[in-house]
């Protein structure tokens, strides 16, 4: 049988019961669901404040949106960010009619904060951290960074569903998060953005529906009554979460750190397999208990490799093309050659919740016969 990539596990029949009730009620869109997964979210991660949407790029773009706002940024500001990552992070500064500064990697394959200090300037507004894989990285020197330069940390928190750092979850000024398919907390599609203000958090909310400050689960009584009465404070968007999401959201939360305490098994079977071989694996930061969103190695021929263990019905990925290899991104010098270097030899093995042992031993056994490192 093929080895896949991903394959998302779902609690069907606890799903399809939360699913029920939206349907038996008559309400599917944001509502009674969305506010249980805000405050269940709340509550396992320690934010204080959180805002289900329909996904991660809708966060990512609010999040720059409304720092853009409040703290009058002006379009051609900069925000320094990884070239690693899906294009998605830096779409969404784009979006905005802001600079996308490219910043590269450490042993991590997170910002390196070396060079990031190298690239601020006095049109830097923020810094756009991507925690790879669910890596920390070094996260807490660009946050001290990020506090002595008064600069504003948007944590792209999309594969860190489950990362703790010392025990604690990660945060930035704001902070997003990823529920699509094959997330490690899946949903069909879906996100939450975190804020550490109450204020931003009632923005967002209003943003996200379109600039509207009532939403209709809030202008709906008990008695079935509709106030239709509102009002338009901003220019918004359709980013809110449904009900339908949030009813997946609520049954994989319940299991979210037991199924990333397997795919930390699974990759404890993959560096047990690797340790006689020459195949370097990407390390994880010190005191990060990562959600172990992707199993990355490095190999001098990725390509090749690809192409040997499709044949052997074993389908990796590559997490991520570098950025600046797409035309919008394109720079004319490299400003970041650790990231030119890694993205060209990057492998994403299989690593999903119904991998076995011998899943991974098969896995293993093709990389070790056809790399070359």
């Amino acid at each position: 049988m093929a080895i896949q990539l991903f394959v998302p596990t779902f609690a069907t029949d606890e799903i399809l019961e939360e699913i029920r009730e939206c349907l038996e009620k008559g309400w599917t869109g944001l509502g009674f669901k969305t506010v249980e997964i805000e405050a269940k979210w709340n509550e396992y991660t320690g934010h204080a404040h959180s805002h289900f949407l329909n996904s991660a790029t809708s966060g990512l773009h609010l999040a720059i949106n409304i720092f853009k706002e409040i703290d009058d940024w002006n379009d051609g500001d900069e925000i320094l960010t990884t070239p690693l990552t899906f294009v998605s992070s830096n779409h969404a500064i784009l979006y905005e009619r802001l600079k996308p500064v490219f910043v590269d990697i450490d042993q991590y394959l997170c910002l390196d904060p070396q060079d990031l200090e190298r690239k601020i300037s006095d049109r830097t507004r923020a810094v756009l951290f991507v925690g790879m894989g669910g890596n920390t990285g070094q996260l807490e020197a660009i946050k001290a960074i990020c506090v002595e330069r008064g600069l504003r940390l948007i944590l792209d928190a999309a594969h860190m569903s489950g990362t703790r750092l010392n025990g604690i979850t990660p945060a930035g000024d704001a902070t997003v998060y990823s529920f699509q398919a094959v997330k490690t907390m899946p949903t069909a599609d879906a996100g939450m953005i975190c804020f550490k203000d109450e204020k931003l958090d009632s923005i967002a909310r209003k943003k996200a529906w379109l600039g509207i400050n009532k939403d209709t689960f809030s202008r709906s009584s008990d008695k079935g009554s509709y106030k239709w009465h509102y009002d338009v404070e901003y220019v918004g968007f359709k980013y809110h979460g449904s009900s339908i999401m949030a009813s997946m959201a609520l049954v994989q939360l319940k299991y979210l750190d037991r199924d990333n305490a397997y795919r930390r098994q699974i990759c404890s079977w993959y560096e047990r397999g690797f340790s006689n071989s020459e195949v370097r694996s990407i390390p994880i930061a010190p005191g990060c208990e990562s959600s172990r969103h992707l199993y990355q190695i490095e190999v001098d021929n990725r390509d090749e490799l690809m192409l040997a263990l499709n044949g052997a019905e074993i389908y990796p990925g590559v997490h991520y093309r570098d950025n600046r290899h797409y035309q919008m991104f394109a720079e004319k010098e490299d400003s970041c050659p650790r990231s030119t270097f890694i993205s060209e030899r990057l492998i994403s093995l299989p690593l999903h919740m119904r991998l076995t042992k011998s899943d991974v031993d098969e896995v293993v056994r093709n990389v070790i016969k056809y790399a070359r490192v």
